[in-house]
């Protein structure tokens, strides 16, 4: 990973912040100065002392709650992108290296797929499966791997043309291996680089549908469900949006800003044509 040496400052920047946000997903129990889930009437809105932040309108910790959902975004982020990479990476390698019905195909289900405003999508997708983590990450996933997918298709067809290649297929290798092991390989840089510009979407598309009510059960504390909540209380208390509203904006801007350095350090040939 010496390469992550040439980022610019601003990548620089952007990579430690998202080490932050991973460091504190994982050591949210211990970095969490209160239980995220305990109500108190009495606390409500009030700044107490031991809750930095202050409380929300049911009386639990904000600040709390901030730490534990950089957890659930994260991890619903990192399942969703994860999903929705296997799905267009096998659909996207079978498209451009077979070709012909197999292509057409799978690329008329990929267009069906993209015919759709993604937000409202997932949208339908979370309101016939109801709410849950498990429909969330779902929704996200069926979202975005149509892009992938066609992605994949256009890298595999130039790949599928090399030297390499056809010097395979003409010792006798089996099309699943040339895949895993000549086309696959070769798809990495592009492959890292979507997976850290879909991580934005997915973290902004999980917090689109926690807003709108249609993602996690609102009770946990994800930034999106906080950023919905809170803003009944803009004018008296605008921070209950403010500081979960920040939280998205940054892992966002970072994760867009590492997609971009990848981009021009793995594949600069491909500059500007997919960004």
């Amino acid at each position: 990973m010496s390469f992550l040496w040439r980022f610019s400052f601003i990548g620089k920047i952007a990579l430690a912040g998202i080490l932050v946000f991973l460091a504190i997903a994982l050591f949210a129990p211990l970095l969490e100065p209160n239980d995220p889930m305990e109500t108190d009437p009495v606390r409500r809105l009030k700044n107490p002392d031991g809750f930095p932040l202050g409380c929300d309108q049911l009386g639990q910790c904000v600040f709390s709650r901030l730490i534990h959902g950089t957890r659930l975004s994260l991890i619903i982020g990192f399942s969703a992108r994860i999903s929705a990479m296997l799905i267009g990476l096998i659909i996207g390698l079978s498209a451009g290296y077979f070709g012909g019905w197999i292509d057409w195909t799978l690329m008329r289900i990929v267009d069906i797929f993209l015919a759709f405003p993604s937000l409202l999508l997932a949208i339908v997708v979370s309101m016939a499966l109801g709410h849950g983590l498990a429909t969330v990450i779902l929704a996200i996933a069926i979202v975005g791997w149509a892009e992938t997918a066609r992605i994949i298709r256009g890298a595999t067809m130039e790949l599928r043309n090399e030297e390499f290649v056809v010097a395979s297929k003409a010792i006798g290798a089996g099309n699943l291996r040339i895949i895993l092991t000549h086309i696959l390989p070769n798809c990495l840089p592009l492959i890292v680089v979507i997976f850290a510009m879909g991580m934005a979407t997915a973290i902004l598309s999980e917090a689109s549908l926690s807003f709108l009510g249609l993602g996690a059960d609102p009770s946990l504390p994800t930034w999106g469900g906080m950023v919905s909540t809170g803003r009944e209380y803009l004018w008296s208390r605008p921070s209950l949006s403010i500081f979960p509203g920040f939280c998205i904006a940054l892992v966002v801007i970072a994760f867009n800003i590492i997609g971009d350095e990848l981009r021009d350090l793995l594949d600069p040939g491909r500059k500007g044509q997919w960004s």
